[in-house]
């Protein structure tokens, strides 16, 4: 399994929030209410972060509490695939 890089989780949300018209940010400090980025779509997220890997991801809900910014979900994912 090889991982996906953070370039590559940062292109997929790009292209979770374009397939609703929205774009996303530069930076990783933008705050996910902001830009309208929900629960759903990072679902969608990891859904296809799962299919780049060919494997599950396992998360627990505290996690997913803690993210509020881009670079929050970008760095959760990194750490779900290095464990």
């Amino acid at each position: 399994m090889s991982a996906v890089s953070r370039e590559q989780l940062r292109a997929l949300m790009g292209e979770v929030l374009a397939q609703q018209g929205k774009t996303l940010p530069e930076g990783d400090d933008a705050l996910l209410s902001d830009i309208g980025f929900r629960s759903l779509d990072f679902s969608e997220l990891a859904l296809r972060v799962e299919d780049e890997l060919d494997d599950e991801l396992n998360f627990d809900a505290a996690g997913l509490r803690q993210i509020n910014t881009v670079g929050d979900v970008l760095d959760l994912l990194t750490e779900i695939q290095a464990a």
